[in-house]
């Protein structure tokens, strides 16, 4: 019975190790390393083989190369992936000048507005980068300047309007003492008004009794009287002449004490009936 597993390997006698063209692993041509990891898609894309739309943070598993291109010592790395729909291939290598990533072969990417407008710049010579620059520090001083002014124009209003408050309290000041130097003749003033306003009044008491007056008095000047008050006067006066014979007693003052109220039997309480003797 043969063995699983070959310790010891035959060698003919006209075998020759130079016939074998396989290169050791230590003499092989060294490339660009290339390693197998797990990432999502960086950005989305389109396929430009079959028109697949891959989005953003799809996962897949690529390979990884590093290239021999640098961005100021940084390495760029590649990373090659497969569409989903027809199994073309899409690389993208990284971006370190943008925090990002580009797009290579296989695919194209999506417009996104946003980025647009943050490359609008992206072409520009130094020459213009300068003086776009020189253009919004000037706007910025300017806007420091008009900053100013305002803040210079609200100083003003409120010193404008503390010299209005001074004002107005200097008024006050001179009107209290105005009022402090002729204070007996204010007295004498308020005395004045307060007789005319009594006077007043018990002209308008008159003036109203003289009206009730005319409306119970007829025609002839006669005073018009209730029968019922004068039935009401009669029938007291016939009662106070029959003395206190009538007089009821007052009620008794109220009594607070416990009361106990008599027990019920027990035969009672239980509900039992008791039965009627035969005898």
């Amino acid at each position: 019975m043969s063995e699983r597993k070959v310790l010891t390997k035959y060698y003919p006698p006209d075998f020759d190790p130079s016939a074998i063209t396989r290169t050791p692993k230590h003499l092989r041509k060294t490339g660009p390393k290339v390693i197998t990891v797990r990432l999502m898609a960086p950005f989305s894309m389109k396929c430009t083989k079959c028109g697949e739309f891959i989005y953003k943070g799809r996962k897949f598993n690529a390979r990884k190369e590093t290239t021999e291109e640098k961005y100021f010592s940084i390495p760029i790395y590649r990373f090659y992936i497969r569409c989903t729909r027809c199994s073309g291939e899409i690389t993208f290598l990284t971006d370190p000048k943008n925090m990002d990533y580009r797009a290579e072969k296989g695919a194209k990417r999506n417009f996104e507005p946003w980025r647009d407008a943050k490359n609008d710049n992206a072409d520009e010579t130094e020459q213009e980068t300068l003086d776009r620059l020189e253009r919004e520090e000037g706007v910025e001083a300017e806007q420091l300047e008009r900053d100013k002014m305002a803040e210079l124009e609200e100083k003003m209003k409120d010193s404008k309007r503390e010299m209005a408050i001074a004002d107005a309290l200097d008024e006050i000041r001179t009107r209290n003492a105005r009022i402090e130097r002729g204070e007996g003749r204010g007295e004498e003033a308020l005395v004045a008004v307060k007789e005319e306003k009594g006077e007043e009044e018990l002209r308008a008491e008159r003036e109203d009794e003289e009206l009730a007056r005319r409306a119970f008095m007829t025609e002839q000047g006669e005073r018009v009287k209730r029968l019922a008050v004068e039935e009401e006067g009669a029938g007291k006066s016939e009662g106070g002449g029959g003395g206190g014979e009538g007089e009821m007693a007052p009620p008794p003052p109220p009594s607070f004490a416990r009361v106990k109220k008599a027990r019920k039997p027990l035969v009672n309480g239980l509900g039992i009936k008791k039965k009627p003797s035969l005898v």
